[in-house]
């Protein structure tokens, strides 16, 4: 009779214990927090079944079936594409901002820059302008060209430039002469020598190739920057990578624990795997933004392309009043070595030179600088540059915060409130388990650290693809960008010659250095002409009228105050 009550006790107490575990493992709480987080399941059990059908999550009891399990899944996948778009939001946007505002400014610069030489041009030099307007509208054409990436060497486009200036106005200053094509090209075999342009192309050369070098470039850089950021940020995830995501972020609801959030070191573990391929980029991310950072001094620097192209219509004006006030002299040298050209007819002879530059040649004022044809004027570009040098300061700021970025991503991905439990709660936390310590090693960054991940199972021999690719591309960017610093041009092949950021081609299949020269040498004096030489009788020059030189004179002299 004793053992019978023995016996009948114990079942009560089991009993008990059953309706305990029972209430404990009750599904009502699993079933409130998925609608609050919008899933519209056809069934959420009442309480705990067998967990046989998981594939993912542990297989004992369970307030999972396996439609939820699958639904988990793919938000999963949603939840971490959402997560990394997020933390690399800033990222991403600054890059597209900082690209479009600094390549629109230095668009509206050349623009502006071009109106302003026209109608300084216009009422300095009148009709020979006028006539010979396509020489500066070629320069600035490629001037654009090799900015937004054309296939244009800077060096020999300037020289090109100042070479066919020199043809123009050596027959506009010997209109009594018949000037050939081939007595044009024998007089550029003497340029180099004649220096009709005193020290104005050399100096000119040197500052517009660097400014431009340094401005396409950053340009360039910010573009790949942005691509780049684009591109990795939308890497899709792997099937390994969503099992761990939804183990972890999930896995609890099955457990009946929603509202238990993952330990710190356990989410750092899941995204180091994940993000594996991402965190190989930082290497050669890092030594990119401290190129964009070098060429950044570039644009505050004397050689920035604002300081050179905003008084690039003075400095080619005092090389045409150069050119004219020497004009004896070149026109003497010339004829020594390319001999007399013939005589042109009384009709052409007589006009001369003082017809060809009449009487609205004169000296220019900085106060007459005109307002261009849109309403703007360089004196307005010159505060939005103002505003750019802000820009640098705030871009080159924002750079350095975005170094390690993608290295420090999984970090910012699992800060406390966001995904994890935090620091604070190291016993209640989701450990993949059950509620309570993560043990585990958090891995180191990158593929081949993940050879061990606890778990994330990644496959170490097969990096991405896509994410090589924008090493590849960052490295390249990075060469050229310590090159543009260095004030040298590296030219890449490029088919399309399209568009901001792309890279310009010369047709080199390697790379192909530009040097620049005398950025610091001593100056080299201006050829003045030396009106009391000799002069072949049998070869009369038509030389300007003495009042003309004068007014030249007059003229080079308050250009040359402006330019200083």
């Amino acid at each position: 009779m004793l053992r019978l009550e023995t016996i009948i006790c114990t079942f009560s107490v089991l009993s008990v214990a059953a309706r305990a575990e029972f209430k404990a493992r009750n599904c009502s709480e699993v079933r409130e927090a998925c609608i609050a987080k919008g899933f519209g399941f056809s069934h959420v059990p009442h309480q705990e079944i067998p967990g046989t059908h998981l594939r993912v999550c542990l297989q004992g009891n369970t307030c999972c079936t396996e439609e939820m399990e699958d639904r988990f899944g793919q938000q999963s996948k949603q939840d971490f594409e959402n997560l990394v778009d997020e933390m690399s939001h800033t990222l991403r946007s600054t890059f597209v901002s900082r690209h479009k505002r600094f390549d629109e400014f230095f668009l509206e610069l050349l623009e502006n820059t071009e109106r302003s030489l026209n109608d300084m041009f216009m009422r300095t030099y009148g009709k020979p302008y006028m006539q010979n307007a396509e020489v500066f509208e070629n320069l600035f054409a490629e001037l654009k060209r090799y900015y937004t990436g054309g296939n244009v060497n800077l060096e020999e486009m300037l020289n090109d430039f100042w070479s066919r200036l020199l043809e123009r106005m050596f027959t506009l200053l010997n209109s009594q002469y018949v000037i050939t094509e081939d007595y044009l090209e024998c007089i550029s075999k003497y340029t180099d020598q004649l220096k009709p342009f005193g020290d104005v192309p050399r100096k000119l050369k040197a500052q517009v190739t660097r400014a431009f070098i340094a401005a396409r470039t950053f340009v360039q850089g910010l573009s790949v920057g942005r691509e780049v950021a684009q591109r990795v940020s939308k890497v899709s995830s792997t099937p390994a990578c969503i099992r761990a995501v939804t183990k972890m972020l999930y896995c609890p609801f099955c457990q009946s624990m929603p509202g238990v959030k993952p330990c710190k070191n356990y989410c750092l573990n899941v995204m180091k795997g994940c993000l594996a391929n991402q965190a190989d980029l930082d290497p050669e991310w890092n030594q990119y933004i401290d190129a964009m950072l070098l060429v950044a001094q570039r644009l505050e620097g004397p050689f920035n392309i604002e300081s050179v192209m905003e008084p690039i219509d003075v400095k080619i004006s005092e090389a045409i009043m150069n050119m004219q006030d020497n004009s004896a002299q070149v026109s003497y040298r010339v004829f020594q070595g390319c001999g007399q050209p013939k005589p042109a007819g009384i009709t052409r002879s007589a006009r001369g030179v003082s017809d060809v530059f009449n009487a609205r040649f004169r000296p220019y004022s900085p106060e007459e600088r005109p307002t261009t044809a849109a309403g703007t004027s360089l004196d307005r570009l010159r505060i939005v540059w103002n505003a750019m040098q802000h820009s640098v300061v705030d871009i080159k700021e924002k750079l350095k915060d975005f170094k390690k970025f993608w290295s420090n991503l999984p970090e910012a991905m699992c800060v406390e409130d966001r995904v994890t439990a935090g620091n604070a709660s190291e016993e209640e936390c989701w450990n993949g388990h059950t509620k309570g310590r993560y043990f585990p090693e958090v891995q180191k960054d990158g593929l081949t650290n993940q050879v061990n991940n606890p778990e994330v199972g990644v496959d170490i021999t097969r990096p991405d693809t896509l994410i090589r690719q924008q090493i590849m591309a960052l490295r390249v960017m990075t060469n050229k960008l310590k090159n543009a610093y260095n004030g040298n041009d590296i030219y890449f092949q490029d088919s399309s010659d399209e568009g901001s950021g792309s890279g310009s081609g010369s047709g080199c299949t390697e790379v192909c250095p530009t040097y620049m020269d005398g950025t610091a040498a001593t100056e080299i004096p201006v050829v003045r002409a030396d009106r009391s030489g000799p002069v072949d009788n049998s070869a009369p020059l038509c030389a300007p009228s003495v009042a003309l030189p004068t007014v030249l004179a007059l003229s080079a002299l308050a250009l040359q105050r402006q330019w200083r």
